[in-house]
């Protein structure tokens, strides 16, 4: 399993100026103690062994996720400020972010006794005018300043009359020691927790580094980074940059070595897989696939044949298939995972097809049932509501749930493992499948497109194969947004697809909803089994038992049931090509990857089908989002506009997805860097003994 965090960690030398800068910078009751206290700090003692830390600092700190001296020093700055330029409070626009100085002249707090509400008001003068900083109930604000301080204000203008900022960023200036620090430079902001002050954790990290600057050696001595700012130039410049330019740069850097520590597992693990185990021979005979292929009624895609090639050639191979399938929704990656099953089989194996959802194994079970029983291959379904079912006495493929991974879930003679919908399963559930098996090959297939730099890192130990061709005959899909107040008009549209005789899908974000917030399905369903009567409504949602999904969906699927009522768990698993019709309500709570997986489940027959997106929110932010889905069909851009807008824990799930914390890393900017990552850590893996820092901080010496 990867790394959850990949922080880099240092090691290096003593320096007696670093040693010089901590006593100065901390002052320390005496010099003695303070070298003793130096001399036994590393990068993984706990930050309260810095001097300052007490107990209600080191639990803020905690708060923070900062539990040791190198956590400290990796808490990457939010932004930066230049404190060598201020704006007088004269020229303050409205609506920009500025930063000012000036002194307190006047600073309360008043309440109101109907409502319980407070505003702490802050009244800074600069000589040129005077600016009011206001925080809404918050009146502990009042002890952090007096009368005559000298402050430091940043934050939007929100009025001229007079200059008002709503909840600026402060800090107290509290003697000119603190210029070298705080001021008159490129200053880092970093995030807090409750009662944690900017200006104390930036002393904090300051000193810190006092202490460790001169001991980051680079972490890579066998490889040359000559484009990049050495260890200790970033870990410096990243928190005290002398323009804002070199913060960039340091980042990168830091980035890099992210990216080669997880290069280094990825390719290590490729490695094992590679000296340590013989690949089963699963390259079939052809003795299924020909009879399969001609019954089928219509020919494979060129995109398929060549993945099937592809497939082919690692089951027939020395060593264990491990490959990725990516394939927009729609472009039939259910055919290739069944004739890669039927090459197992042919050569007398068992093949496990893992699905995140009850649906979609029952989907996938009936869909094979219905290709493999005219070849006499059995199929078995296995979930926690289905554990007999099966035709047969004997299954070569088992399709199933979670359920194929319980201890009782006997696969035996497995030779091939696919799960679907990859991104739904955590990396230790895939782990677990596999090994009910000795060492079957492994096809995982996903129809959220994966951007470049997400491939490289979540799934670097995996050959990939893209189906980039959609099957003929497919009807097209148009994409509409519209706003809340045009739902009589959608309505409209929906009843006279209907009175064609096709069938629809209406989507909601939630099963219930008590807030009024979003609307949900149970509450949304009575009202339009009214809108659309007399046609059938039913209702879909994931609290329901499984018999009860079961009978709504063999209704939908059977054409009884006109309109599906259902939350985003129909976003797999559902193929009814009569569904021609797709509106989705308060559309701006999915994530773009979401929609396109929802408006996926239309199309899927010869009529032109039309997606209608409901946005709930008006703002700019949220319809330049959902014009995306308008514009293009393209499930790859679409999923490198979400990375871009979600980040990769929302697009695939981190938690599930395995996917490591980086803490200067920027998967939906650092192509380049994750390319050159792969590139080094190969160079290192080259060399004899490259020295791999381990999760203590220390240097080690392995064998590639």
């Amino acid at each position: 399993m990867l790394s959850r965090d990949i922080t880099p960690r240092w090691h290096g030398l003593w320096g007696a100026d670093a040693t010089m800068r901590f006593l100065i910078s901390r002052r320390p009751p005496s010099i003695i103690e303070a070298m003793s206290q130096a001399a036994l700090l590393d990068l993984t003692s706990p930050v309260e062994q810095l001097y300052g830390v007490g107990p209600e600092r080191k639990a803020q700190l905690h708060r923070l996720e900062i539990h040791t001296i190198g956590d400290l020093l990796v808490h990457r700055p939010r932004r930066y400020e230049d404190r060598r330029h201020f704006v007088s409070m004269y020229d303050l626009p409205v609506g920009v972010a500025r930063t000012v100085r000036g002194k307190v002249i006047a600073a309360g707090t008043t309440f109101f006794r109907r409502s319980g509400k407070s505003v702490f008001e802050l009244i800074v003068d600069d000589g040129s005018a005077r600016l009011h900083c206001r925080w809404w109930n918050a009146p502990y604000m009042e002890k952090y300043f007096k009368q005559g301080d000298e402050v430091f204000v940043f934050g939007k203008v929100s009025t001229l009359k007079p200059r008002t900022m709503d909840h600026p960023e402060t800090e107290v200036i509290d003697s000119a020691d603190d210029e070298s620090i705080h001021m008159n430079r490129v200053a880092p902001v970093y995030p807090l927790t409750e009662g944690l002050p900017q200006r104390w954790l930036r002393a904090l990290i300051w000193r810190a580094l006092g202490i460790f600057e001169a001991r980051f050696a680079e972490p890579w001595p066998a490889i040359k980074l000559d484009d990049f700012v050495s260890m200790s130039r970033a870990m410096h410049d990243v928190h005290f940059p002398e323009e804002i330019a070199d913060a960039e740069a340091a980042r990168r850097r830091l980035a890099l070595d992210e990216f080669i520590l997880l290069q280094l597992e990825i390719q290590k693990r490729r490695r094992n897989l590679e000296s340590h185990t013989r690949g089963l021979p699963c390259g079939g005979d052809n003795r299924l696939m020909k009879p399969f292929l001609r019954k089928l009624g219509f020919s494979p895609t060129a995109a398929q044949t060549r993945v099937l090639r592809e497939i082919r050639a690692d089951v027939s191979g020395s060593v264990p298939m491990r490959r990725l399938l990516q394939g927009d929704v729609g472009s039939g990656k259910t055919l290739v995972a069944g004739c890669a099953a039927l090459m197992a089989i042919e050569s007398g194996f068992t093949v496990a097809l893992m699905a995140p959802t009850e649906i979609l194994a029952e989907q996938h079970f009936l869909t094979f049932s219905q290709w493999f029983s005219p070849i006499d291959v059995r199929v078995l379904l296995r979930t926690a509501s289905h554990k007999e079912r099966m035709l047969g006495q004997r299954a070569s493929l088992v399709v199933g749930t979670h359920a194929l991974i319980q201890e009782t879930a006997g696969l035996p003679n497995l030779g091939l493992v696919i799960i679907d919908e990859q991104h739904k399963f955590g990396v230790a559930q895939r782990e677990k499948l596999v090994r009910k098996g000795n060492y079957p090959h492994l096809l995982v297939m996903t129809a959220t497109p994966i951007p470049r730099t997400l491939g490289l890192t979540l799934y670097g130990d995996l050959d990939v194969s893209v189906i980039d061709e959609l099957p003929p005959g497919r009807g097209k899909v148009k994409t509409f947004v519209r706003n809340e107040d045009k739902l009589p008009r959608v309505w409209e549209f929906a009843r006279q697809k209907l009175s064609e005789g096709r069938q629809m899908f209406v989507v909601y974000p939630r099963v219930e909803d008590t807030t009024g917030a979003v609307k949900a399905v149970i509450e949304e369903a009575e009202k339009l089994g009214k809108v659309f009567a007399p046609s059938r409504v039913g209702v879909l949602h994931g609290k329901m038992r499984p018999q009860e999904k079961d009978l709504v969906m063999s209704s939908f699927r059977e054409g009884r049931t006109a309109v599906l009522v259902a939350t985003s768990i129909i976003e797999v698993g559902v193929n009814v090509p009569n569904a021609s019709v797709m509106v989705i309500e308060n559309a701006e709570q999915f994530g773009l990857a979401q929609l396109h997986q929802l408006r996926g489940r239309i199309g899927r027959g010869s009529h032109e089908s039309y997606c209608i997106l409901v946005c709930g929110k008006k703002t700019p932010e949220v319809r330049q989002r959902l014009n995306v889905m308008e514009e293009t069909t393209d499930g790859f851009r679409i999923a490198e506009e979400d990375l871009k807008l979600r980040g990769p824990g929302e697009l695939l799930g981190q938690e599930q997805s395995g996917m490591p914390r980086f803490r200067f890393g920027n998967l939906a900017a650092d192509l380049a860097l994750v390319q050159k990552a792969k590139e080094l850590a190969s160079a290192i893996l080259a060399t004899s003994k490259p020295q791999i820092p381990n999760s203590k901080g220390a240097p080690v010496s392995k064998r590639p």
